[in-house]
């Protein structure tokens, strides 16, 4: 029964959005961008997810004042970077202000990093916010990834909620940051994660009943023969087995975590939520999703075969009162990374492909200024 509202619901709402005329806002940067690292260590018991690191790495963007001097970041040995990470004096002072800064929280895709939110990051810092990434327990670039980190994503929610108490007990941000204007912003299964600080829940059934049964199935609506991955195996599970091997490792060690896979993980501090190419939408509950009153902006490329919008982003927009969703065309999934360095194009494949015509760096800018636009509203900035 679901399923058949669900085919009625996108319907409507895909037609729409196609429909729409797409013209992005323009941001006026106001500030440079300082950029430093943050490691939270959380008191309270928590689902680590199988990683050997118990502990929270962050990266912040944050206003510098005018005299700092920016130098282009990298991701990647210094020798051979692989993705460029914006412009940014790492440990710069703070811009002067009177008042403090809105905080916006950043979650990275399945298996990425913090750092891979930097296009975001350093665009929101220049426009007047500060910007936190986390890099997520078990499914992150920098750690060995494991079962858990695949198959427990409900658990990122709190891994954000965790790093806003830090944010706020910092004695050097704390200070600064504005507790009454906070939001959160992710990419794929970030974006996920942020709707979840927003009030959506999950039925781990719908993923695991699918793929467990049909792990080579494009996704839950009608087959996708265009499609060049499945809902069931991202290209950054390679090596962890199939999806029923992924769930029995998790079972051995996160049985308390799957059976409150379909709580809420709302987090009333976070005030709206930009989700970008979200993944696994179809998980959450309608429910859940029709119960939102957190403001939700999302935005997915028409070519995205890892995220596909029918499935997750048109999904989520058919059940969220007065969300809104704009479609970006000929964008891929993997054009919301960071931007490829030339040596990285020749070796990442997929990661750096991006359709004819499609200029990485603008679609950056175009989405940051969406992304800003929306805070500045929702956060009542302006």
């Amino acid at each position: 029964m679901r399923r058949l509202i669900l085919a009625v619901a996108f319907g409507v709402v895909a037609s729409s959005c196609v429909a729409q005329k797409h013209s992005p806002p323009k941001a006026e940067p106001v500030a440079r961008v300082g950029v430093t690292t943050k490691v939270f260590h959380p008191a309270a018991a928590r689902n680590w997810r199988g990683a050997e690191k118990k502990e929270l790495d962050c990266t912040v963007w944050y206003p510098a004042i005018d005299t700092a001097v920016e130098t282009r970041q990298f991701i990647g040995a210094p020798d051979s970077p692989q993705f460029e990470a914006g412009m940014a004096m790492p440990h710069a002072e703070f811009a002067p202000s009177l008042d403090g800064f809105p905080l916006i929280l950043l979650s990275h895709g399945t298996g990425g990093s913090a750092e891979q939110m930097a296009w975001l990051g350093t665009a929101l810092a220049r426009s007047g916010y500060i910007a936190v990434a986390v890099n997520h327990p078990g499914n992150n670039a920098h750690e060995v990834y494991t079962p858990e980190g695949f198959a427990l994503w409900w658990e990122r929610a709190t891994d954000l909620s965790e790093v806003l108490d830090g944010m706020l007990a910092d004695e050097a941000f704390g200070p600064r940051i504005d507790k009454t204007r906070v939001a959160a912003a992710g990419f794929s299964l970030g974006g996920y994660t942020v709707l979840e600080l927003a009030g959506a829940q999950t039925d781990i059934s719908e993923f695991f009943n699918l793929c467990g049964a049909k792990p080579d199935a494009p996704g839950p609506g009608a087959p996708r023969p265009d499609a060049d991955t499945t809902v069931c195996h991202v290209p950054e599970m390679d090596g962890m087995g199939n999806v029923d091997q992924v769930l029995a490792a998790a079972r051995k060690t996160s049985g308390e975590s799957l059976a409150r896979s379909g709580e809420s993980f709302r987090d009333r501090r976070v005030k709206a939520v930009f989700a970008i190419a979200p993944a696994l939408g179809f998980t959450l509950t309608p429910e859940s999703l029709k119960s939102i009153k957190t403001p939700v902006a999302i935005v997915v490329g028409s070519a995205d075969r890892i995220a596909v919008a029918r499935d997750n982003a048109d999904y989520v927009r058919a059940y969220v009162r007065g969300a809104r969703e704009a479609v970006l065309p000929g964008v891929r999934h993997y054009t919301f990374l960071d931007s490829c360095t030339a040596e990285a194009k020749a070796k990442l494949g997929v990661y750096c492909a991006d359709n004819e015509g499609v200029n990485r760096d603008a679609i950056h800018a175009e989405v940051a200024a969406e992304a800003v636009t929306f805070f500045d509203r929702a956060l009542q900035m302006k």
